[in-house]
């Protein structure tokens, strides 16, 4: 049952934190169900290396339902957008069974959007634009991406292509009037997952070590057999990136293991940034120690949701 206090309850934090398992734990307490939040666990075939962490969605022999995982083909463009409508009509579905949402991912983008209640459009592809900036150089992309004032995901610096896309997103925001269609103001309750920076890291290497250990370079294998262009999986940065261009013989394994490990953390701390621009920007986010055990993770959240947060 839905508690009567938040439309939905928020379960944040950076990669490798743990916030999956402690969202379908509350999930299984309160009868909830998931709604994720990941930029790139939408996408199918896409598992490993988006950490979707699916075992964890077994609670007690019980599958906890989620939504907006493996809803897009691998190699297609999904924008914030386009989660927006998705979040939307999962958001509503699970209301109309009087259960109770709840929302778990690392995407501050998608998030904010969601909780914020942001008005976004659909931006189409203008070639012409990306034409001109194929010709700058990554600094002076960079650099033009800043000149904007609208508010973007700072990973969209990863790869050249994430960075155009930015660009002639903002160019259309800033010439094209925002949609006028209100998204619902959601009231909501904000849990983050975090640990000191040194753990951090190490949870980082060994969760990297072990989907390498799981099959994590067989599934970008299977993707690029699958017909999906190098560049397309580069797109999507951190494993898939490194994976690939390990594959196609650009760097070798250590090189990789490397790379992509120093990426990932800085990834992280590109993720603690934004939820920290979120407080900054008026959000509340509780902030829990991922060194206590779960139970007592569960009861700090049960005692403000039940409470109203008072």
């Amino acid at each position: 049952m839905p508690n009567k206090t938040y439309d939905i309850i928020a379960i944040v934090g950076p990669t490798a934190s743990g916030k999956t398992q402690l969202a379908t734990n509350l999930a299984a307490k309160l009868g909830g169900e998931i709604i994720s939040a990941d930029s790139r666990q939408i996408y199918r075939g896409m598992n490993l290396g988006t950490g979707k962490d699916l075992e964890d969605y077994t609670i007690n022999g019980k599958t906890i339902p989620y939504h907006l995982i493996d809803i897009a083909d691998a190699g297609t463009k999904y924008n914030v957008y386009e989660y927006q409508s998705d979040f939307l009509k999962a958001y509503n579905d699970i209301k109309s069974r009087n259960v109770q949402p709840i929302l778990c991912g690392g995407s501050g983008l998608y998030i904010e959007a969601v909780l914020k209640g942001y008005k976004l459009i659909p931006v189409p592809e203008n070639k012409e634009l990306r034409q001109q900036l194929e010709q700058k150089n990554d600094d002076e992309l960079a650099s033009i991406l800043a000149s904007y004032k609208s508010l973007h995901n700072t990973t969209d610096l990863d790869t050249r292509k994430r960075t155009i896309r930015a660009i002639e997103i903002e160019e259309y925001y800033s010439k094209t009037p925002v949609d006028p269609n209100p998204f619902p103001q959601l009231t909501s309750i904000i849990f983050g997952v975090k640990y000191d920076r040194a753990t951090e890291m190490q949870r980082i290497k060994a969760r990297l070590a072990q989907r390498l250990d799981s099959g994590m370079i067989d599934e970008v294998k299977t993707l690029l057999s699958s017909g999906i262009n190098p560049d397309d999986l580069i797109y999507y940065g951190l494993e898939y990136k490194f994976l690939t261009e390990y594959i196609i013989g650009k760097i070798n394994y250590d090189e990789m293991f490397e790379q992509l490990y120093i990426a990932i953390r800085q990834f992280a701390k590109r993720q603690m940034t934004w939820f920290r621009g979120m407080e900054r920007r008026g959000f509340t986010i509780n902030w829990i120690s991922g060194d206590i055990p779960l139970e007592d993770k569960m009861a700090m959240i049960l005692q403000k949701v039940i409470q109203g947060d008072k």
